[in-house]
């Protein structure tokens, strides 16, 4: 990175920090807490930097944030690596709004961060450090005994990670955002590495404060390099990138496989635009059947940024009733902490809002009953080559038709995500014609609709192909095309050709062979509105939401080596090349 770059980087990085620093003096936390018919309650008394001794005497800090009347009130818990106290964290915000509620909040920095102390080894002693922090707090002569944990993001794990700890006084658990599936959601994506979330969460959380990820320079290669070249700390960022298949290493912090055992109630919560949707709906499905479980799936994005803009891309969503996740922790902690009878319990398992209709809908199940799995088959004369070309997405399946063929160059990304963030996705679903003129991106496109249609459910692409080289990706993006032709991305997804098959070890392609190819790109409750058009994006490359390809098979992390791959769609009658959606009836 030039020296010029590394100002700017430290100039915007230090101006962050000011609004940060700014805001925390005029009370104005970055995102409102609102819960509907709810005024803020009694005023709050704060303890701060409280020491908890962890069983090998380590000792974590935490603040807790009570009623200001003395008394016995149920706790709710949230551990986290970001700073207790810092308003980016929006702890303060929070501890206030659950302490003028009734309740005893308690946040505490995790191990090696901030003000606790120990070595940071992400996700690593969250069990053992929940379970440790429940028994202290359940000691407390301010706790009733009734113990609750919340947290999204990495405190969406830590939330997971004490309620599978087996405390007896843990109640009830609200994660929110996160994935227990480490490697599968968090770091790799069919064998992708995640880099632009990791890259901008991995490197700045290796210091005991954050350090200036804006220093970074996702072209940097070796990738190893990335965080040296900016002069940050990068010991666990190569640990990650010498781990590409899922294996022991990964096997540590997963706690998805135990969820099936989870003993408690929980609130899932989740939204279509976050990064890590699927590992939300994943963990409801292997924790759904145990009792008392609930999911919500609202238009957000990691930020939340549509609980203040209202929109997602182009798209209004319409009026207020956009996030419902605090009305729903507050119904939801009052039941199982308070004993408050609000009906809760009986409430429907499964509440989703519907993108195009910006209405809300209930169910019992996920994906709900009632939608119809439809095969929309990718169709050419063999040039689909860019926006202009023949690509036709169709429900007739082909017969004898020609190949689509395209050349993907690791020095000439697509890189649209270079210029958004997908932590804030909802304000960054551009309009994608320009990246639809590039002749490696294949274009199918639907006639215009005759009615709505509503894709309700999870999505996924299953593509026929050959290519020249070992190794190469293979994205897929479900577009929806408005009728003055803007063109705005609904959900994408990856595969690494090499991980087609299994996570745990890579089967490289034979140059030249024909291989399936099954992607998911995630699951939508979406309405296409009549007069639009269904579009299907195929190409090789989304940088830097995933690292580029280089193409040769070689170590990701240490290779610096590309080659260009030619690329061979097929969508014949023997190699039906398809994006399947589930429409839901409409009336």
């Amino acid at each position: 990175m030039s020296l010029t770059r590394k100002v700017r980087a430290d100039l915007e990085w230090l101006s962050i920090s000011v609004s940060y620093k700014l805001r925390k003096h005029l009370q104005m936390p970055f995102q409102s807490v609102k819960v509907s018919g709810v005024p803020p309650e009694g005023p709050v008394r704060t303890i701060r930097d409280v020491r908890i001794a962890m069983r090998d005497g380590v000792r974590l800090c935490a603040d807790i944030y009570l009623p200001r009347q003395e008394g016995t009130y149920p706790a709710i818990i949230t551990r986290l690596p970001y700073g207790k106290g810092e308003y980016s964290s929006w702890s303060p915000v929070y501890g206030r709004f659950w302490a003028r509620r009734g309740y005893a909040f308690v946040v505490q920095d995790v191990r090696g961060k901030f003000k606790s102390e120990g070595t940071w080894d992400p996700f690593v002693n969250e069990v053992n450090d929940g379970y440790d922090t429940i028994e202290w707090v359940s000691k407390q002569p301010w706790c009733d005994g009734n113990i609750g944990a919340i947290g999204g993001s990495y405190l969406g794990y830590t939330c997971w990670a004490a309620g599978l700890s087996g405390h007896p006084s843990l109640r009830c658990i609200a994660p929110g955002m996160t994935a227990t599936d480490i490697y599968g959601v968090w770091a790799y994506r069919r064998g992708a590495f995640c880099l632009q979330t990791m890259a901008s969460w991995v490197l700045p959380e290796e210091s005991r404060k954050s350090q200036n990820y804006l220093r970074l320079d996702p072209w940097e290669l070796p990738l190893a390099s990335l965080g040296d070249s900016a002069g940050l700390r990068s010991s666990q960022f190569k640990e990650w990138l010498r781990h590409p298949s899922r294996d022991s290493f990964w096997d540590r912090m997963d706690l998805s496989q135990k969820l099936g055992g989870l003993s408690i109630p929980a609130l899932h919560m989740g939204g279509w635009l976050d990064v890590f949707l699927q590992g939300t709906l994943d963990d409801w499905d292997r924790a759904k059947p145990s009792r008392s479980q609930w999911l919500v799936i609202g238009p957000n994005d990691h930020g939340s940024t549509t609980g203040l803009s209202r929109r997602a891309g182009r798209l209004s969503l319409g009026h207020d009733d956009v996030d419902r996740f605090y009305d729903r922790m507050k119904d939801f902690f009052d039941f199982w902490l308070k004993g408050v009878q609000n009906g809760f319990e009986k409430s429907p398992r499964v509440e989703y809002f519907v993108f195009g209709d910006n209405a809300w809908k209930d169910t019992d199940a996920w994906p709900p009953s009632g939608v119809k799995l439809t095969d929309f088959y990718l169709r050419s004369g063999g040039n689909a080559n860019t926006l202009e070309g023949d690509g036709v997405l169709s429900t007739e399946p082909p017969e004898s038709e020609p190949a689509d063929r395209y050349t993907y160059d690791p020095r000439n990304p697509v890189e649209e995500s270079l210029r958004s963030d997908v932590w804030s996705l909802a304000e960054h679903l551009n309009d994608r014609r320009q990246v639809e003129k590039r002749h490696d991106v294949l274009v199918y496109t639907s006639a215009a609709l005759q009615r709505d249609s509503e894709v309700t459910g999870p999505v996924t692409a299953s593509v026929f192909a050959s290519i020249t080289a070992k190794d190469t990706d293979f994205v897929v993006t479900l577009v929806d095309v408005f009728e003055d032709g803007y063109a705005q991305m609904v959900q994408e997804g990856i595969v690494r050709a090499s991980y087609r098959l299994s996570d745990r070890e890579p089967s490289y392609v034979e140059p030249g062979s024909t291989n399936e190819f099954r992607i998911g790109l995630r699951a939508t409750s979406y309405v296409f509105r009549k007069g639009h058009k269904i579009r299907v994006e195929v190409t090789s490359s989304d940088f830097n939401r995933y690292e580029r390809s280089l193409n040769t098979g070689e170590d990701h992390g240490t290779s610096t080596r590309m080659a260009s791959c030619q690329t061979m769609i097929l969508h014949d009658d023997a190699h039906p090349s398809r994006i399947t959606l589930p429409l839901m009836p409409r009336p």
